[in-house]
């Protein structure tokens, strides 16, 4: 490996094999910009809000089933301060003119690529489920963050279906054998990555200082809306935040986690939240966004807060004054607001057993997948001999705020699990919320599909 004698300790990103300097990489600068600086221009910005995939590019993370996992993340979201002691991989540092990858290889013989602009981020996707531990089939999920607009999805498909295993001296499949570089403590002028929980809580009680993690969020409001805060602190890679333990009554869930690593690491433990991470935005986005990012958003439409209330989850908040416990239900209290104080984090989110036995997760959006719900509704309900026994539902898109439908649950208790038995409480959930007309859906809309949800959910288990 070649290094960089400008680089300095822990100021060094290692791209595609070199050490290079980490100069400039102060906010707002993201690693896109930072690596196209260095004339790796494959990776490109098409939307500056991680819906087209065109800047994916692979970083070496810690794995679940490999002790290294490459992982594709969009590189126009994620500040370049970021990469600090990392190692990304570009679609130049795949292969070459002569030596194509194998991806880059079938791409170009299946016709996969015509103007050529999506094309490397669709190749560092398909790198990513290519090098996927355990693969023996194309996941097509990997590619739903990546958008065409000429090519047409099917010779893209074609490609990734034809894929092979990576062969036994495949540099890069080699590489996940072992463990990646441990990300330091690192700061420029406006970022920082502290190196303990502690040092971030102090750093958060600054003024200004914003709590930042996959940057899923942030990212878009730095390249949409101008965002500029004070102090950007990382804990994304804060051991603290990043355990998951299955333990009697209750799972709990680092907030600093991504969705990609609970999906996996919860091995299908928890089936309502199996249904709503294929259609949590894409794999791009579940790579880098959080548990914690999600729920402190306070978005009355992000997908995980409906789910989590129907699981009766609660947040285990930390500050300088310790820990506290909130039940979901009492966190949100307004637009985007929550009785999260000022220098508090959410530290880890409980999800309390046994689990329901009939869940499941409906969202209503304009496209299947990487789409904002227009309406989400999430059921777990236990049943015992046809009768509803107990019932939570949570509920997005229709309030200020994600909330439970109270009224409906205690309808439901005690009714016949029938369409005659459960239509009392379809017309009071039809009634839940306060929806709004706004570009993704009328009022009324949203109450039709409201009233439909329980009908759905019941015809549902009948047809399986």
């Amino acid at each position: 490996m070649s290094t960089d004698p400008a680089a300095g300790p822990g100021a060094a990103v290692t791209v595609n094999g070199a050490a290079r300097a980490l100069v400039g990489a102060q906010p707002p600068l993201t690693a896109l910009d930072w690596l196209r600086g260095l004339g790796l221009t494959g990776a490109k910005e098409g939307c500056a809000e991680g819906e087209c995939g065109a800047c994916a590019v692979l970083v070496a993370r810690p794995g679940t089933d490999a002790a290294t996992e490459w992982t594709a993340i969009n590189a126009c979201l994620v500040p370049a301060a970021a990469l600090a002691g990392q190692e990304v991989v570009t679609a130049e540092g795949l292969g070459t003119p002569d030596t194509l990858h194998p991806v880059q290889h079938e791409m170009a013989v299946r016709g996969g690529s015509q103007c050529g602009y999506c094309t490397p981020g669709f190749v560092c996707s398909m790198a990513a489920e290519f090098y996927r531990p355990g693969r023996t089939s194309f996941d097509h999920h990997a590619l739903s963050g990546n958008l065409c607009r000429c090519t047409g999805y099917r010779p893209i498909v074609d490609a990734a279906e034809a894929l092979g295993p990576p062969v036994a001296d495949d540099p890069l499949a080699v590489r996940t054998t072992t463990a990646p570089p441990s990300v330091p403590p690192h700061s420029v002028p406006g970022w920082v990555r502290p190196a303990t929980l502690a040092e971030a809580l102090a750093l958060l009680a600054e003024p200004g200082a914003v709590a930042i993690a996959g940057s899923t969020d942030l990212g878009v409001e730095a390249n949409l809306r101008g965002s500029r805060p004070a102090l950007l602190v990382a804990i994304d890679r804060l051991e603290a935040l990043r355990d998951l333990r299955v333990a009697d009554g209750v799972i709990e869930i680092g907030a600093a986690l991504t969705l990609s690593e609970v999906e996996r690491r919860l091995e299908g433990r928890i089936p309502l939240l199996d249904a709503v991470f294929p259609q949590f935005a894409s794999r791009l986005i579940r790579n880098g966004a959080t548990f914690g990012g999600n729920l402190g958003t306070g978005s009355p439409i992000g997908d995980l807060p409906p789910a989590l209330l129907a699981l009766d989850a609660e947040l285990v908040l930390v500050g300088p004054e310790g820990e506290r416990a909130v039940p979901l239900a009492a966190f949100f209290t307004g637009y985007r607001q929550s009785v999260r104080q000022p220098g508090e984090l959410i530290a880890r989110v409980r999800v309390p057993l046994p689990l329901a036995t009939t869940t499941a997760f409906h969202k209503i959006a304009k496209r299947r997948f990487d789409d904002i719900s227009s309406v989400a509704v999430a059921f777990a309900i236990d049943l015992v001999d046809g009768v509803v026994r107990r019932a939570a539902i949570g509920l997005g898109g229709v309030a200020a705020t994600p909330i439970r439908a109270t009224a409906a649950e205690e309808a439901l208790v005690g009714a016949a699990w029938t369409p005659e038995g459960i239509a009392p409480a379809a017309e009071v959930l039809a009634a839940a919320g306060t929806p709004l007309d706004d570009h993704r859906a009328s009022a009324a809309y949203r109450r039709a599909m409201l009233g439909q949800a329980l009908p759905r959910l019941l015809a549902q288990g009948a047809l399986s």
